[in-house]
């Protein structure tokens, strides 16, 4: 099955407003950035992301955020961005803060299919009491705060039960794909964007190279084309360098 579609803008169009998504990337790699540019023209609100980060302040689920078009997200690191910081901290934002290692096996179970699991992650800490602010009020109090979690102990040791995720559509970064969906990832892009992959009922693919059916071995394929629904091509000058470091240049003896 052909699974490319001609742009972008088909490809979310369907996305409404009050979705959940998960999205793929690890810091700027990665990062769904053409299908995420494409949403935030359509202008869907009112979105629930499933991210490890929000970006940065004008690019990726920046752009969203900037937009007013997030209601909640559950990350592991938003220290990147100031407008993500004043969104939470005056009330407009819902922040599911999530240890890292946690987050990628919420939405690995989520995509096998496994309701939920326990982990050591945050036994013994606020994680494990509840208490923390997922949304403040606008007076500065807290409005919502994440539930005490059910501990169980397991050869003396204490574990969290936590939930898996699912999410309505997964927008996820590939460095190649075929028009059967079957996608490789470069490097730090792996880290969660198979995982995101999985975990949507609806999974829309943005790649760098689109090849033909059996251009890609079957031993270096990341995620099977079972778990796709799109493929897209991906903006290939929309990249963004993290950290920028060079060495400097041999002086020449």
């Amino acid at each position: 099955m052909d699974k490319v579609l001609v742009s972008p803008d088909r490809a979310v169009e369907d996305i409404p407003d009050g979705a959940i998504l998960a999205v793929g990337g690890f810091g700027l790699c990665g990062i769904p950035s053409t299908l995420l540019g494409a949403l935030a023209a359509a202008g869907t609100s009112g979105l629930r992301v499933v991210s490890n980060n929000c970006g940065v302040d004008d690019w990726g689920l920046g752009l969203l955020l900037r937009a007013g078009r997030i209601a909640r997200m559950t990350s592991s690191y938003v220290g990147e961005n100031k407008e993500f910081a004043r969104q939470y901290l005056s009330g407009e934002l819902e922040v599911e803060l999530t240890p890292q290692g946690t987050l990628a096996e919420r939405l690995r179970a989520g995509g096998a299919g496994i309701p939920a699991f326990y982990t050591p992650a945050g036994a013994g800490t606020q994680v494990e009491e509840g208490g923390l602010p997922w949304r403040y009020a606008a007076d500065g109090s807290v409005a919502v705060a994440s539930p005490a979690k059910e501990v169980r102990e397991f050869g003396g040791r204490r574990y969290l039960l936590e939930e898996a995720i699912t999410a309505d559509f997964a927008l996820v970064r590939a460095e190649v794909a075929d028009r059967h969906g079957n996608c490789v990832f470069h490097a730090a892009a792996r880290n969660f964007n198979p995982l995101c992959a999985t975990a949507g009922r609806v999974t829309v693919v943005e790649a760098d190279l689109v090849v033909e059916p059996g251009e890609l071995p079957p031993d270096a394929v990341h995620l099977p084309g079972v778990y796709v629904d799109r493929v897209v091509a991906a903006d290939p000058a929309d990249r963004r360098i993290e950290r920028r470091t060079v060495r400097p240049i041999p002086q020449e003896v």
